[in-house]
């Protein structure tokens, strides 16, 4: 037997019901904040995450699905959608088209892990970009989004972490503080940290090794490095986030994990994950744009792993939505089954989900499988109800049932 691949999963069942809530949920959150949906490919030429992303992250260096296509080029699935939106939108023009580019997206992305409780090797991200302002109010717009799309999702106990990882000059200056420190300590430093010292020193702040922890707190802080541009940028966004309501903690060791970010960067985190308890992550990546040949574009986004929002969910007990059914039509005999077909369809028509018997199984196996579908309504159909052009209409919560005539079944179920 062929299973599915490791690390990949089939969603189904009732679990569906969960999924399609969120979906509704995610479109109606960004149509509150004035976001329009984009739909990016699934595979992207492998340049194009290697300049995005940086060679040196473990995304690109360890983690992509990479291979070569027919023709000789390289591609490779998405493994993240901040650069994928970024290329469209220097692709189509958007800025052009308008100053500011308000953008969502929900869809799978692919990475090479080791797969564990809400990680997978094929998972699901719904984010946001905004892209065209380089204000502190696009940063605070895209973190209550962020914060107003957990809430509407029943996501409690869900804590904001905030920083700001300054400009290029002050980042220019913390970087080499951070070489300098490290450097004397390279040998209690892990594996991993060590090669990162040569790459991206601040991509240390985020090892969770416990004998790099232990160095990281005894680290140079970036905060003391930021100019005044930075501060400014920073403390509005507090002052606006704090004016709506919005708690936060300043996490002056947050970094995200990739090369593109600047200035503001943020975490909604949930101690049900665990270990990975990240939920949510973004910031301001207005060095993106450059990188890809777009020019000088300030642009800041979040992301919100689907998977990991549908296990907070679980273990707050939030029950899933059902998928019911309007309408069981059961036909009995053979002269019923067209026009059970055709009645079935009419009340289609009208917006009711009607399911009808197709295994031309007895009257009361067909009367079960309309309470196992949770129907509200069985409509039977048998030799009586066609000789008077009638139906009988059961509910089936109540028990109760009325005979109706055909013509005007659909005003007795919009009327029940």
């Amino acid at each position: 037997m062929i299973q599915s691949v490791r690390g990949m999963r089939d969603i189904h069942g009732e679990e569906v019901a969960s999924w399609q809530r969120l979906e509704r949920m995610f479109q109606e959150q960004s149509h509150a904040f004035g976001y329009t949906e984009f739909r990016t490919p699934i595979v992207e030429y492998t340049d194009l995450f290697k300049r995005g992303v940086g060679e040196s992250s473990d995304i690109v260096g360890k983690e992509m699905y990479t291979f070569d296509d027919r023709g000789g080029d390289s591609i490779t699935l998405r493994p993240e959608m901040t650069a994928p939106i970024v290329r469209a939108a220097i692709e189509h023009n958007l800025i052009r088209q308008r100053p500011i580019a308000r953008i969502w997206y929900c869809g799978p992305l692919f990475r090479y892990e080791r797969p564990q409780k809400g990680r997978y090797r094929q998972f699901h991200q719904y984010g946001a970009e905004c892209i065209g302002s380089p204000h502190p109010e696009a940063d605070a717009e895209i973190i209550l989004l962020a914060s107003e799309t957990l809430r509407a999702a029943g996501a409690s106990g869900v804590k904001l972490e905030i920083n700001s990882l300054g400009t290029a000059a002050a980042r220019t200056k913390y970087r080499d503080a951070l070489i300098a420190f490290f450097t004397e300590h390279e040998s209690g430093l892990s594996e991993d940290s060590q090669r990162r010292l040569a790459t991206n020193p601040l991509r240390i702040l985020d090892s969770k090794n416990r004998d790099d922890r232990e160095l990281i707190s005894k680290a140079p802080m970036l905060y003391d490095y930021l100019d005044d541009e930075s501060t400014t940028h920073f403390e509005t966004v507090k002052t606006l986030l704090n004016s709506a309501g919005v708690v936060f903690e300043v996490n002056p060791r947050l970094v995200r994990g990739l090369d593109y970010y600047s200035h503001t960067v943020f975490e909604f985190t949930s101690d049900t994950l665990g270990s990975q308890s990240a939920v949510c992550g973004g910031g301001r990546y207005d060095p993106l744009f450059a990188m890809l040949g777009g020019g000088d574009v300030p642009a800041v986004g979040f992301s919100i792993g689907v998977e990991r929002l549908l296990l907070i969910l679980e273990a707050q007990n939030e029950q899933p939505p059902t998928t019911n059914l309007d309408v069981f039509l059961c036909a009995f005999g053979d002269e019923a089954r067209l026009p059970a077909q055709l009645i079935a369809m009419r009340l289609r028509r009208e917006g009711l989900s009607v399911a009808t018997d197709i295994l031309r199984r007895s009257p009361k196996a067909q009367l079960k499988e309309a309470d196992r579908s949770n129907a509200r309504y069985a409509l039977l159909l048998g030799e009586d109800e066609l000789a008077n052009e009638q139906i009988t209409v059961k509910d089936m919560h109540e028990g109760s049932q009325v005979v109706v005539d055909q013509a005007h079944i659909v005003q007795h179920l919009a009327s029940t």
